[in-house]
């Protein structure tokens, strides 16, 4: 005789009814284990607001090193007058998504004694969902073209690679210039790139180390800017094959390297930096570029007021329908590239 289980015996079935999990569902839609770029980089601490139809950040890109110098006690004054500031300008770029309701069914059926969860909240959860899996995709995505007016400035249009190590990340592929500014002209907006051939110590861990080291900028003049000092100021960003090598690298050393290269808590760290794993930068299978970014200079800016705003119901095409919409008004930027850098073993663009 076959074993039964109990939903094979009719009255069973017909008089229990199942235990639903009342007002309880598990989220297993996304398709990413996390999502750096809203988790991090938008969170309300980290974010700046701003206004006006444009983003713009004044940069001061020169020093007056000619009026610098040694003189006797009585030489006459020659004063140099020169011009040290340029202007960056940022685009605003709008990402919204939205939602339904259904009077009838969502509303009518949906309610009562017979509710077993309500429709609404999980619509609404996979709507914010669809747009954070969209920010993150573009986050870490290729630079725009020149003429797209759509997409945001993110990861790759501001930290750009270029095959000479040193301060040579220039504009991207197809622009001139990044940010309304023209890197030949203005060579300290050029980001830190590097190029490496293996994950080893005498290779990309040596040259990350030169890296960050020369990109840590701090001035002996205290002076008001942007952002000042943030917590987790540098994050470095790779793909699974490339912190596999980090990972192999502190276990084939074990303590030799001290804190330059070391695992906590089943995170890799570089010179007390996060190496983290970004999912989206596996497409970049041949090149295995790793960011680090200075999140004191890399950030989003969002419109005032138009911050994940969300807004409805609204009527919808039928009399019996509503419609909700969730928008954001934002663009990123980087007001000093010099401050990040690039690693690859070839141009990841």
């Amino acid at each position: 005789m076959p074993t039964l289980q109990a939903s094979d015996i009719p009255d069973i079935v017909v008089t229990t009814r199942v235990e639903e999990g009342r007002l309880r569902f598990q989220q297993i839609a996304q398709n990413l284990p996390f999502y750096e770029v809203f988790s991090r980089w938008f969170k309300r601490d980290k974010v700046m607001f701003s206004s006006g139809y444009k983003i713009q950040k004044t940069l001061m890109h020169k020093l007056n090193r000619a009026a610098a110098k040694h003189v006797g006690f009585l030489q006459p004054d020659a004063v140099n007058i020169i011009d040290v500031l340029t202007t960056m300008s940022v685009e605003w770029v709008h990402a919204q998504t939205d939602w339904g309701i259904v009077y009838q069914t969502d509303v009518l059926m949906n309610s009562g004694k017979e509710l077993i969860l309500n429709i609404i909240k999980p619509r609404r959860i996979a709507s914010l969902l669809g747009l954070v899996e969209e920010i993150e995709e573009l986050g870490f995505g290729s630079a725009p073209a020149a003429a797209d007016t759509v997409n945001p400035w993110a990861l790759k249009y501001w930290i750009v690679y270029n095959a000479t190590d040193g301060f040579t990340g220039g504009a991207p592929t197809g622009h001139t210039t990044k940010g309304g500014i023209n890197p030949t002209n203005v060579p300290n907006f050029k980001n830190y790139s590097i190029t490496y051939t293996e994950v080893s110590d005498n290779d990309l861990v040596k040259k990350l180390r030169t890296m960050l080291r020369k990109c840590r900028f701090v001035s002996p003049i205290s002076h008001p800017d942007y952002r000042g000092q943030i917590r987790d100021r540098y994050r470095l960003y790779c793909n699974e094959e490339t912190i596999s090598g980090f990972e192999d690298v502190v276990r084939s050393h074990n303590s030799n390297l001290g804190k330059d290269l070391a695992m906590f808590d089943g995170a890799a760290y570089i010179a007390g930096h996060p190496i983290i794993y970004i999912p989206q930068l596996d497409d970049d299978s041949t090149t295995d570029p790793v960011y680090a970014v200075d999140h004191s200079t890399f950030y989003p800016v969002c419109l005032k007021g138009d911050y994940l705003r969300e807004s409805g119901p609204t009527q919808g095409e039928s009399h019996n329908t509503w419609n909700c919409f969730t928008d954001l008004t934002y663009n990123i930027l980087d007001v000093d590239p010099r401050r990040s850098g690039v690693a690859a073993k070839s141009d990841p663009a």
